[in-house]
């Protein structure tokens, strides 16, 4: 099993950037890129061709909107790096279909399911998998019934993967802070008095 780290923070942080970054140096060209968007407008295709241009053209891509743990399994093929970009769409894409005002336990169910598909897949390989996440936990509560499912969702999914990550960065303005080697700083200075 290889070592699972997530990427969180918020919009436009550097969360994207940093995993690429963090891809090549691990796996250099033996990276799996899984794209979860979707190009439903124009604005969104055009932010997908920018994050094509920027990703090294020898890494492979899989677009896996829904369903991603499968479609990686199937897909692995020789990548020592598979780069998960994004959690926050996977999630919207998972709870999207259950319509406007979802039942919460469906939604739950749907996002639950997803996140354990991408845990299993990284159980079962070699490669380091790193997973890119929005934090939506810290603005506003939004004020539909959707968007209040979508933010407690995604949380909770966040919460999942990082309990399972060896390492979680939480981004500031481009900066990786490792949150986990943090963690346990902060805990070895309370075990030794200070």
């Amino acid at each position: 099993m290889g070592e699972l780290i997530l990427v969180l923070g918020g919009a436009r942080s550097g969360k994207t950037s940093y995993a690429q970054r963090l891809a090549h140096e691990l796996g250099g060209d033996k990276v799996l890129f899984v794209a979860t968007a979707e190009g439903r407008d124009g604005e969104m295709q055009e932010r997908i061709a920018a994050h094509r241009r920027s990703r090294p053209s020898a890494w492979r891509t899989l677009e896996a909107p829904r369903q991603a743990g499968q479609a990686i399994v199937q897909s692995v093929d020789g990548a020592a790096v598979v780069l998960v970009d994004c959690l926050t769409l996977l999630v919207s894409n998972s709870i999207m279909p259950l319509g406007d005002e979802p039942d919460a336990g469906a939604a739950e169910a749907a996002v639950r399911a997803e996140v354990e598909q991408l845990l299993a897949a990284q159980r079962h390989m070699d490669a380091t998998f790193i997973i890119v996440s929005n934090e939506v936990g810290l603005g506003l509560v939004p004020p539909y019934p959707l968007g209040r499912v979508y933010r407690d969702l995604l949380g909770l999914a966040n919460q999942i993967i990082a309990a399972q990550a060896q390492r979680v960065y939480w981004m500031v303005a481009g900066i990786g802070v490792d949150i986990k080697a943090l963690q346990e700083v902060l805990a070895d200075r309370r075990r030794d008095g200070m």
